[in-house]
């Protein structure tokens, strides 16, 4: 089971770090006003407080899925009772309190391309995605389908282009995560090259059937409001996400309150992300994530190489001797077959090689075809020097030198044939 869930993590690494590796090293342009509208359309009706909460954990898609697992493991738990049992999870707060709101998990869990979309908006584009939720509020709001009821309560502050409109809870214990199909609630879409997806609410969480228009409102989560810690700063020009620590520090008893000891505004932890990438060299940068170059590559293939194998020493490759020596090879490097001084078959000294070498000594390589035939030139040189040796025994010659029946010289020290 262990080893299961750690092959799924690793895909899971795969699927979020290297997607389209190709693409995934390019830098990517912000995105436009009519792509956060898009990206923004299918959770911009939710409450403050939620979705403030909802776009913080997109920033860390690994941890969201861990928590998603969780949560399907034990559905029995929801509200405060899940949040206090993940109080000893690694997971960062905002991911944590979200566990108390399993359909809005889910929803982030379900859609991973589009939530790794919100992370990057909300981590570089903050202001740009608070002016798009006010947009989209806006559009919602003329079209007749924001309302106050009995699950939330709509408050609009200002009028016209400044008018700025806040969602919250109607009751502050207990919490609805509602549910819609954008093509509805914002009216006729502005903006047909970038439509806005609908994402059906997860079965099982109490929103019955989906429907092409109205408000869907899954079942009412009691005492869940302690695990909203979120809100939102609307300031025109200023807008980001506050947080509050008193109430963080409820949902994860690790919280740092430091962090925020001169503000209230959030601020992403680089710590959580686990490895996946950013959009932009610049938020890499800023966050201290840098892409492996060609130097970092090199040092890599270099530790691989040098990790013990196969029963050979420590930094030495498999059936390698002292030395650095390849297989079969004599003392002091030689190769197999080549004589004293390393001189190769049918070449002169120095270690030349045979065939189309130039003047250059000292084994100076020539072009990539030039050995091509290399291995039977040495055979044909071989048999040559057999029929050779064959022809000095049969005929001896030199002044009592020459090898007979296996005996030695008898003087001289010559060989057959003499040398050529």
């Amino acid at each position: 089971m262990k080893r299961r869930s750690l092959l799924a993590m690793s895909a899971l690494l795969l699927a979020l770090a290297g997607v389209r590796p190709a693409r995934a090293q390019q830098d990517k342009p912000a995105f436009s006003p009519q792509q956060l509208d898009q990206i923004l359309a299918p959770i911009a009706l939710y409450s403050d407080a939620l979705l403030s909460q909802m776009l913080m954990a997109a920033s860390y898609p690994i941890e969201i899925v861990e928590a998603a697992r969780w949560s399907k493991a034990n559905p029995n738990l929801k509200g405060d009772a899940a949040v206090q049992a993940v109080q000893n999870q690694t997971w960062d707060v905002s991911v944590k309190s979200l566990v108390a709101f399993p359909s809005a998990l889910m929803q982030l869990n379900d859609h991973l391309d589009w939530t790794q979309k919100l992370g990057d908006a909300m981590v570089s584009q903050q202001q740009d995605v608070a002016d798009s939720i006010q947009r989209l509020r806006a559009k919602a709001a003329d079209a007749g389908n924001l309302k106050s009821g009995q699950q939330q309560t709509v408050t609009t502050q200002g009028s016209g282009a400044d008018r700025t409109i806040v969602i919250e809870p109607t009751n502050p214990d207990v919490v609805y995560v509602p549910s819609y199909n954008p093509n509805w609630a914002y009216g006729a879409w502005s903006e047909p090259a970038y439509p806005p997806a609908y994402y059906p609410p997860p079965a099982g969480y109490g929103y019955g059937a989906a429907l092409a228009s109205g408000l869907l409102w899954g079942a009412a989560i009691a005492g869940a409001g302690a695990a909203l810690y979120g809100g939102w700063n609307w300031a025109r020009g200023a807008g980001y996400v506050n947080i509050n620590s008193n109430r963080a520090v409820n949902v994860d008893r690790n919280f740092d309150r430091s962090r925020y000891s001169n503000n209230n505004r959030w601020q992403h932890d680089a710590g959580h992300r686990r490895g996946v990438a950013y959009r932009d060299a610049a938020t890499r940068q800023q966050f201290g994530q840098s892409r492996a170059g060609a130097e970092q590559r090199q040092q890599f293939r270099g530790q691989v190489a040098n990790r013990p194998q196969g029963g050979a020493g420590q930094g030495q490759r498999p059936n390698v001797g002292q030395g650095g020596q390849r297989p079969n090879v004599g003392q002091g490097g030689q190769r197999p077959n080549v004589g004293q001084g390393g001189q190769r078959p049918g070449g002169g000294q120095g270690g030349q090689r045979v065939q189309n070498r130039g003047a250059n000594a000292g084994g100076a390589r020539g072009s990539a075809l030039s050995g091509v035939n290399r291995g039977q030139q040495v055979n044909r040189e071989a048999a040559r020097g057999r029929a050779q040796q064959n022809r000095a025994a049969g005929h001896p010659r030199g002044g009592g030198g020459a090898r007979a029946g296996g005996g030695r010289p008898s003087g001289g020290g010559g060989r057959p044939g003499g040398r050529r």
